[in-house]
């Protein structure tokens, strides 16, 4: 099948980050909140300014919580609802990703949540990459209607997984596109992109700055954080967005 058109998303935690993406020249930004915790569904507000906003296409990740991907009924039906609330908004694409207790994909569910999400597009997340066998869950997410996988080759980083990376690319032979993360910068995105044969390339380049706060109480620190972390912001970084980006479009 012919493969289509390379692109770069960049993963973002609000508006802040979807502007910086954009202006770096990303394709299309995956919009999170709380990416200390692999990233959560974000807010109306957010999703509602990002619309007004955005310039390209953004996803918004459906994932109610931090930790695994076993939902609950509850969990799993507060899933559906925000995909059907994000579908009525205009978002372009949803991410979703649920796995059974035994380390497969939950084609029931995956299934339910593309039926209605559609016309949007729907990507699997790094659920995939939890999964027991890698083969058999692409195998699930393509009957699962699903359009796209992100996965690291189920190691911590692409560089590690590039050689099943590879494989997940040859056997998908454009039933699915596949879209390589984990922890890519300029230093490995076009080695990755060149031994892999991916169809897309998905990281967050952040940076951490100081908190403009000059009150500061030392006795406080909220969510169970380090007090420096109080006052700690991350963000995107544009400057790195923008070299990485050039990086990967060098390969041909």
């Amino acid at each position: 099948m012919p493969r289509p058109p390379f692109k770069i998303e960049i993963c973002v935690e609000g508006i802040d980050g979807l502007v910086a993406a954009q202006q770096a020249g990303a394709d299309r930004v995956e919009l999170c909140a709380s990416l200390l915790e692999g990233g959560l569904t974000p807010s109306l507000g957010v999703i509602r300014e990002a619309l007004r906003i955005a310039t390209i296409p953004f996803h918004v990740i459906v994932r109610p919580r931090g930790g695994d991907f076993l939902y609950s009924e509850l969990e799993f039906r507060s899933m559906l609802e925000d995909v059907k609330v994000l579908r009525d908004m205009g978002v372009a694409g949803v991410v979703i990703g649920c796995l059974t207790p035994e380390g497969t994909i939950d084609e029931v569910r995956t299934k339910t949540l593309v039926d209605a999400a559609r016309p949007m597009a729907v990507t699997c997340h790094r659920a995939f990459d939890m999964t027991c066998d890698y083969r058999a869950a692409l195998e699930a997410l393509i009957r699962s209607g699903v359009d796209r996988v992100l996965t690291s080759g189920q190691r911590d980083t692409a560089q590690e997984g590039c050689a099943i990376l590879k494989d997940i690319t040859d056997l998908a032979d454009g039933r699915i596109i596949v879209m390589g993360c984990g922890a890519l910068d300029t230093d490995n995105i076009a080695q990755v992109r060149k031994a892999s044969g991916v169809d897309e390339m998905h990281f967050a380049a952040l940076k951490t700055i100081k908190s403009g706060m000059e009150f500061r109480n030392p006795h406080v620190g909220m969510g169970g954080t380090a007090l420096e972390r109080e006052y700690e912001i991350t963000l995107t970084d544009e400057d790195a967005v923008r070299a990485t980006i050039a990086v990967a479009r060098m390969v041909g």
